[in-house]
């Protein structure tokens, strides 16, 4: 049989919560500290390539320039230009508090969402997630807190990050209204979405799939082996992505990106670039050529196997 070599569709857009947002988000973890300046020109870096999905938390700054500083200087911007609210779909996470770590409890989680959006400077964000699993507090209790933060028009739609599928599930039970938004680690080098059922059940549920390091912190624009990885296994990847970008006349991290939007999920990468020339540069993943071949071979490079 001769092989489909008809390349993968990718996308720019798909939907959530009654509204159009792009393939790409841009992620604030690395904003704190950041001049407004500079955060306005990495926003409308983002826009100009149509992430208008935004993605921060209120852990973000911590250990630096504090605890909710990105969320503070993404508030000044907002105060600065208010008109480019509308534009935004706006992701914030709530549920680390150090040294805690976690507290999905009702009054906690409402808490954190009522100061995020102080820091934000806004009425209301477009999803609120739980960003890490609280062991300590009921999948019911927690249900509730998002519950009330919806009904109050706090927030329109709610989701998790770091959620296994049956945790997700459990969450899902109580909720009276459907999560619009799940958070795993994905890239082509930590594929263990792919196969514990986290896509899987994304796809089941309609919940749009926000991948963080999608670039393995990083790892795989600049070729660096990240600690403790087996060193010939990445390099054999870096090796599979670089093919492909000469074949595309492109980078290997647009490679990256393009083998996530390929997936049928529907996946949206998290870009966490502070440079907006990078920002936009990563808009060129929609141009990649990929075939079913191509994603395979990243795949396998990857596992350090072929397929079985």
């Amino acid at each position: 049989m001769k092989a489909d070599l008809t390349a993968l569709e990718i996308t720019r857009e798909r939907p959530l919560l009654g509204r159009r947002t792009g393939r790409l988000s841009y992620g604030c973890w690395r904003l704190a500290g950041t001049p407004v300046k500079e955060v306005a020109e990495k926003i409308d870096a983002a826009l100009s390539v149509g992430a208008n999905l935004i993605d921060t938390a209120a852990i973000y700054g911590f250990g630096g320039a504090g605890f909710g500083e990105a969320e503070a200087m993404f508030g000044e911007f907002i105060g600065d230009r208010p008109s480019v609210r509308d534009d935004l779909i706006l992701v914030t996470k709530g549920g680390i508090t150090p040294p805690l770590p976690y507290n999905s409890s009702v009054d906690h989680l409402t808490a954190s969402c009522e100061a995020s959006l102080k820091r934000l400077r806004t009425d209301r964000v477009d999803v609120f997630l739980i960003h890490r699993p609280d062991l300590l507090t009921g999948h019911e209790e927690a249900a509730r807190a998002l519950s009330r933060l919806v009904e109050s028009g706090k927030v329109r739609g709610v989701g998790v990050s770091n959620y296994t599928v049956e945790q997700t599930r459990a969450l899902q039970h109580f909720l009276d209204i459907p999560l619009a938004v799940t958070q795993p680690e994905l890239s082509a080098w930590a594929t263990g979405a792919l196969f514990d059922g986290t896509l899987d059940h994304a796809q089941t549920a309609g919940l749009l799939p926000m991948a963080w390091s999608p670039l393995a912190g990083g790892a795989l624009a600049t070729g660096v082996v990240p600690s403790g990885a087996d060193e010939e296994l990445f390099g054999d990847l870096i090796g599979e992505l670089d093919r492909l970008a000469e074949t595309n006349d492109t980078s290997r991290e647009c490679v990256a990106l393009a083998w996530l939007l390929a997936h049928p999920a529907g996946i949206v990468p998290i870009i966490g670039t502070q440079s907006a020339d990078r920002i936009r540069s990563a808009a060129g993943a929609f141009d990649v050529t990929m075939n079913r071949r191509d994603w395979y071979a990243i795949l396998e490079a990857s596992l350090g196997k072929h397929m079985p």
